[in-house]
């Protein structure tokens, strides 16, 4: 685990706020954010002129000549191969949404130390004044040659897709959305050990997940991926099949690989005999709905602050229960996922995370519980300390094995 985080402004008083602005409300989470949550600290002494001469010029002349002509030495004699950018445009912030770029940074803020704090690597947060698909693209590809991977956050379905999927095409270096594969990771580890906990296989399950945004459409390609039997995703208008004409490219494509039942309708016709419940959402699912699943159902209902479902209904009918709330057990927190797979990357300094990287990621994390597993624990604590070691090698074997790993 990396040290703990400190905040070296911790110490500010609101005797530093500007004058004539507001009071703050009495509110530790006002007194936490003062300042900001993360700084820039040297990891190497400054201390004298032959320090700053080895630093600084002359002695960086020699470094920087020697990756003009081996651009790879990069990696080694600098930052880059152990830094993500954390990339956002503020339109989908949490439950929040639409707040815009300076409102984010306190969450991107937070990812960057949770990076840090969970799986060792530095992040910087980027939030841009732009939601044009275009711009955001060509803003990210000129920065890239400071980073060494690339954590979307944030961004809006459906653009995320097609700047994640343009991003990754136009670098060398991992692009990751969060808000998607993280997700999609951390529910395939529970879901795994909730089948394995009552005796069945993934093979065996149908799901149906309720949301057909970033991160409904990658846990349903995911889990089908995974082995899934069949999965149905439902939008505000039902079902999303074939034979809806109102359905977007994406939508389109995710109704051509899912509902292999051939179901048509709402969210509630969907999970009569259901085994699977995965809320990423919001809203309330009927407890008569609920009632309708199969027998030993599990129910994932992961919106934030207010699950689908909530754990007192979902516990009379289902074998297992998830939330994405830290104070109810098996949390589906992304703190799970991400750390770990960047981690696992950029340690073999990957060009791409892949999904057989994030199958593993999802393996060795389900792999964490062990012989420890039951209905109140499918899915490890976000400080286990095994947690990020486990993910990290995974990730990094998988990345050797499948030919994108560079050293």
């Amino acid at each position: 685990m990396a040290a703990e985080i400190v905040n070296p402004r911790s110490d500010s008083t609101t005797e530093n706020s500007a004058e004539g602005a507001p009071e703050e409300p009495f509110d530790p989470a006002f007194a936490l954010h003062r300042g900001g949550k993360m700084a820039i600290q040297a990891t190497v002494p400054v201390r004298d002129k032959d320090d700053l001469s080895l630093a600084y010029t002359p002695g960086v002349a020699k470094v920087c000549s020697a990756i003009a002509e081996q651009p790879e030495l990069v990696n080694d004699y600098t930052w880059k191969s152990n830094v993500v950018a954390v990339v956002t445009d503020g339109t989908a912030v949490l439950g929040l949404g639409d707040i815009g770029p300076e409102a984010s940074l306190p969450v991107m803020e937070g990812k960057a130390i949770l990076f840090k704090q969970f799986g060792g690597v530095d992040a910087v947060p980027i939030a841009l004044a732009t939601t044009d698909t275009d711009e955001i693209i060509e803003t990210v590809v000129r920065l890239a040659p400071s980073f060494g991977g690339v954590n979307l956050e944030d961004i809006s379905a459906p653009r995320c897709f097609e700047i994640e999927r343009r991003l990754q095409e136009a670098l060398d270096i991992p692009v990751f959305h969060d808000d998607q594969h993280g997700t999609a990771v951390v529910t395939l580890a529970a879901l795994r050990n909730a089948a394995r906990l009552t005796g069945r296989t993934l093979g065996d399950l149908r799901a149906v997940i309720s949301g057909a945004g970033a991160a409904g459409v990658a846990i349903a390609k995911f889990l089908l991926a995974a082995g899934l039997g069949d999965v149905a995703v439902a939008d505000r208008k039902g079902i999303v099949s074939r034979d809806r004409e109102d359905l977007t490219d994406v939508k389109r494509e995710l109704a051509e690989i899912t509902n292999r039942a051939g179901l048509s309708g709402s969210l509630e016709t969907a999970l009569a005999g259901a085994d699977v419940f995965i809320g990423v959402s919001g809203g309330t699912v009927p407890e008569a709905a609920v009632a309708s699943m199969a027998p030993q159902a599990f129910v994932f209902a992961m919106a934030n602050p207010n699950p689908e479902v909530h754990p007192d209904v979902a516990h009379k009918y289902a074998a297992v229960v998830a939330t994405g709330r830290s104070d109810y057990p098996n949390q589906i927190n992304n703190v799970l996922a991400f750390p770990g797979i960047f981690a696992g990357a950029l340690q073999v300094r990957a060009s791409r995370i892949t999904e057989g990287m994030k199958i593993a990621a999802a393996n060795a994390l389900a792999d964490v519980v062990g012989d420890a597993l039951a209905a109140d624990y499918v899915i490890p604590s976000p400080f286990d300390e095994r947690v990020a070691p486990a993910v990290t090698a995974a990730v990094a074997a998988a990345a050797r094995a499948e030919g994108v790993a560079r050293r």
